[in-house]
């Protein structure tokens, strides 16, 4: 089974959904995130990291705000913002990344 920072530290980006299962915008970010990846295939690693489950991670990355996505590459944060982000500006931000 592939860690955290496994996961996070490749060449290709990695967008990380910090969410919790009571936030009304991580309900709204769940669908957008499915677009995403839908419309980019392979090209789009998400990964979902619920903050109430894994309460280090939020702390790590300075989790302050749900939803708050972050894009890892090569183990960096490249990209941070809270709240919900519309699908173009995802699939742009993947886009710019490869």
């Amino acid at each position: 089974m592939s860690t955290f920072n496994d996961l996070i530290n490749t060449e290709k980006p990695v967008l990380v959904d910090f969410f919790a299962e009571w936030c009304g915008p991580c309900k709204t970010m769940a669908p957008i995130l499915r677009d995403v990846k839908t419309k980019l295939g392979e090209k789009a690693t998400i990964i979902k990291v619920d903050v109430d489950k894994n309460p280090e991670a939020a702390h790590v990355y300075q989790i302050r705000n749900v939803p708050t996505l972050i894009m890892f590459k090569n183990g960096q944060a490249i990209w941070k913002q809270a709240g919900v982000v519309p699908t173009q500006e995802l699939i742009n931000l993947f886009n710019n990344n490869q």
